[in-house]
């Protein structure tokens, strides 16, 4: 199950709600529940007093909580660790008054709004996400993923566009990935060498569709091999659609790619099972039609990938993995924007 985003946890707590929503779907056969970001120690972590936090001892009994109701249903769980960054508008969250970190206090378009963070302000950031792990193997979760993707903190500061530092954080490809490996490094430190560390990454941003990391397989290469000697066991690959090659010449998605270039496990995300991406269905509120599922069948097959994760069509109907591993096809639902709200 990918993870998304619901804020329905007040104050910062999840509630038996929240343990009932992961439970009944690890009781319906899905393997490996992602949950929705949950944020770290940071005070500008994030923006909504309803996005569960992951620190305070109110908040960590609420995912104990949840970790239990899943196993109970035979499932396995990661919590996704996320600082939203400067997506996160300053006077927001649960903590108003915290600045919003970023990697040089500029916006994506280049405004500098508040002045750049010190190196020391930066190694909080860090060691921020692997308190946020201890506190994950010690309730626990099976796993931990680093919320590394989609124009947040982490790729804020892999990103060029956002990233303007002079430091050892900053200028080269290699330089802009050292803060997701310091975080790698440090979260390896705190839970030991038997719980998988996933990072999930995108070439995408919100703030920006069409930016990427990397150009081509050998850029590729060289950003992957910083955050690899660092200890990722997992890469999940965040795309719009999973199906689109990720370079000319080769069929290959990004989780493929990711794969060859590093031998590591990958997930592949990105409209599984629907026939057009998130954006449509979820801003421009229209209906997305079911997507045949040969070529992920196909493609797992070769060895491209090593897991699926399933975001909207888990969302609407809990037993979708249950269906599809029973051949049930023809009871899966067609996607309904107004689905979102209603987290079943």
């Amino acid at each position: 199950m990918a993870p998304m985003t619901r804020e329905h946890s007040p104050g910062g707590v999840p509630g038996q709600d929240v343990a009932d929503y992961y439970a009944r779907r690890a009781d319906a056969d899905v393997g490996l529940i992602v949950t929705e970001g949950t944020t770290i120690d940071r005070g500008g972590a994030s923006n909504d007093p309803n996005v569960p936090n992951f620190h305070a001892a109110d908040a960590l009994a609420g995912w104990k909580n949840v970790v239990e109701n899943v196993h109970a249903a035979g499932g396995k769980i990661a919590p996704q660790l996320w600082h939203q960054g400067m997506m996160r508008r300053s006077g927001t969250g649960p903590s108003p008054d915290a600045p919003s970190d970023s990697p040089s206090g500029i916006t994506h378009k280049g405004k500098q709004i508040m002045p750049e963070p010190s190196e020391s302000e930066v190694a909080d950031m860090i060691s921020s996400f692997a308190r946020a792990a201890k506190h994950a193997k010690d309730i626990g979760f099976d796993t931990v993923e680093i919320h590394g993707a989609h124009g947040y903190l982490v790729d804020q500061f892999f990103w060029e566009g956002m990233n303007i530092r002079s430091d050892k954080y900053g200028g080269s490809m290699e330089n802009r990935a050292r803060f997701g490996a310091d975080i790698i490094r440090e979260t390896r430190d705190a839970v030991g060498d038997d719980m998988p560390i996933i990072l999930r990454w995108s070439q995408w941003k919100q703030q920006s569709y069409n930016s990427r990391l990397a150009q081509t397989p050998q850029e590729l290469e060289k950003f992957l091999g910083i955050l690899v000697d660092a200890g990722v066991d997992i890469f999940h690959c965040s795309t719009r659609r999973f199906w689109e090659p990720e370079f000319d010449g080769s069929e290959l998605n990004l989780a493929g790619w990711v794969k060859k270039l590093t031998g590591c496990a990958t997930i592949t995300v990105g409209s599984v099972g629907l026939a057009t991406d998130f954006i449509n269905t979820l801003v421009k509120q229209e209906d997305a039609e079911r997507r045949s599922l040969d070529d992920i069948y196909e493609r797992l097959e070769r060895g491209e990938f090593d897991l699926v994760a399933v975001g909207r069509a888990l969302l609407q109907d809990p037993h979708w993995a249950q269906k599809v591993k029973e051949g049930r096809m023809d009871e899966l639902m067609n996607y309904e924007p107004s689905a979102r709200s209603v987290y079943y």
